[in-house]
């Protein structure tokens, strides 16, 4: 199973609701499949320019590495020579910082990721996270 467009849809205007709803800086956001190919994106007025490329790290990252971008920042404060190797040998589809959250369904399984970029990182996952749970889906590493 993976996200469908509806799904991606609904928790992109979710999140961006949310932000706008906590003043946040312009955001991007995008949603890939478990397969890491683009489902949606949307990039508000004002948004700088690599804002998608720094939300599409954050969310590939998330699925490569199957955890949050705030649960691998946290690996790679620990660890950073292997980090900078991931994101070097990846081209770069690892960005160290919140705001990429694995999508989950009901039934606990990944069906794709978002990634917000454009404010702080605890922001930036809050939004991506609103959208998730708007969308009456989960996030999150399994448990």
């Amino acid at each position: 199973m993976t996200i469908t467009l509806a799904q991606a849809r609904s928790i992109i205007d979710a999140a961006l609701a949310h932000a706008r709803a906590q003043d946040a800086q312009p955001l991007a956001i995008i949603i890939l499949d478990a397969g890491a190919h683009p489902v949606a994106f949307a990039r508000e007025d004002g948004a700088s320019l690599f804002r998608f490329d720094i939300a599409r790290a954050k969310a590939s990252g998330a699925l490569g590495m199957g955890a949050d971008t705030r649960t691998i920042a946290t690996r790679a404060a620990s660890n950073p020579a292997f980090f900078q190797s991931v994101v070097a040998v990846t081209g770069g589809q690892l960005a160290l910082s919140p705001g990429g959250v694995i999508i989950r369904d009901l039934e606990g399984r990944m069906i794709g990721a978002a990634g917000t970029s454009g404010d702080t990182g605890d922001m930036d996952e809050a939004c991506a996270i609103a959208g998730i749970t708007a969308a009456g889906l989960t996030y999150g590493a399994q448990s």
